[in-house]
């Protein structure tokens, strides 16, 4: 289905309908005045819900919903996301959207959703954006803020929240999440991956205690104002797992790391990976070892996770100017997984 279907009078109309029906069960007598979508990604679709009867500060609130007709599982599960938040909800130092209320629906037929507080701040990832969008004071404010809350948020321990049960993703397995990733893409697109996937395989580090990791930390899935982040979003890919998926997933989208999707060579104020990884131990309490095996994985699942966008871009005739500037880096990204790997 797309995007204009979903996003069409009639489909934000039956929304507004099932928020009416579930909300009063949140707030007695809250009403719904109207839905309309947002700006949203791949694995979920995204809206404002405009309630009325409600608590000050609760008269617009976000309304995620998995994609229509598609399992609601890995990244679409929403639910799951939830899960996540709440547990993370009041957690020392790290901030998340708070969860008000869901529906489990009917699916595929009937996807569920979840409704969310709509934190302020904007969303921004400052190698992606043209030059002069943010200040360099901001941009390096805000990186350390996330260098920190990362390591809060690995604090958490989840043996002491309701997702005790959850299971440890292994660095292997880590690995052949994107390998399988690449089993689903053209030739073009995947040259030399398997490779990459051995020599990663055999150099696998001794893995540090399992943590809750975001899995896409980095600015750009934070909330921020000022020079703070407010938020962690877009949690669709979580696990439990290394926290060092999470750091130099982090340390990638600095200057030095000369991402190739970025706009411009021009610095923006980002903090050096030293910098961060620096910043994160000091809150953290213990170093990061082996971070030059996790970089050679940050590069082969961003080669792999961008082969899939790039794929789903030709099948629907919407290739854009990000797809094109990361189409010769594939096979770059693998060759730099290669060189770190030594």
């Amino acid at each position: 289905m797309s995007v204009a279907a979903t996003n069409s009078a009639a489909a934000t109309g039956e929304l507004a309908k099932r928020v009416a029906a579930v909300v009063g069960g949140w707030i007695p007598g809250a009403t719904v005045v109207g839905v309309e979508p947002l700006t949203g990604g791949t694995s979920s679709l995204t809206y404002v819900a405009a309630l009325a009867g409600v608590p000050d500060g609760c008269e617009r609130v976000v309304l995620k919903v998995a994609p229509p007709g598609l399992p609601p599982v890995r990244n679409r599960d929403v639910l799951r996301q939830a899960r996540l938040m709440a547990a993370l909800a009041g957690q020392p130092g790290v901030r998340v959207p708070r969860v008000l209320f869901c529906d489990a629906g009917a699916p595929p037929a009937v996807q569920p959703f979840v409704a969310m507080e709509l934190v302020p701040g904007e969303c921004v990832e400052p190698v992606l954006v043209p030059r002069g969008t943010l200040t360099p004071g901001e941009v390096r404010s805000r990186a350390f803020d996330a260098a920190r809350m990362l390591a809060d948020l690995h604090h958490v321990e989840p043996g002491r929240t309701s997702l005790a049960a959850e299971p440890v993703v292994s660095l292997h397995a880590e690995i052949d999440r994107w390998t399988r990733a690449f089993g689903t893409v053209p030739d073009d697109l995947r040259t030399g991956h398997e490779a990459v996937a051995v020599r990663l395989h055999a150099m696998v580090p001794a893995a540090m205690t399992p943590v809750f990791t975001h899995g896409d930390y980095r600015l750009g899935n934070t909330l921020c104002e000022a020079g703070s982040v407010t938020s962690i979003i877009d949690w669709e890919i979580w696990s439990l797992g290394d926290p060092r998926v999470d750091m130099t997933w982090l340390t990638f989208f600095t200057d030095e790391a000369h991402h190739p999707a970025a706009l411009s060579d021009e610095p923006t104020g980002m903090p050096s990976k030293g910098e961060l990884v620096h910043a994160y131990e000091e809150v953290r309490g213990e170093p990061l070892r082996d971070l030059r095996w996790f970089e050679a994985l940050t590069k082969y699942k961003e080669s792999a996770a961008t082969a899939l966008l790039i794929k789903r871009g030709r099948k629907a005739g919407q290739l854009n100017d990000m797809h094109r500037r990361m189409l010769p880096a594939l096979p770059e990204l693998l060759n730099q997984a290669v060189e770190l790997l030594g």
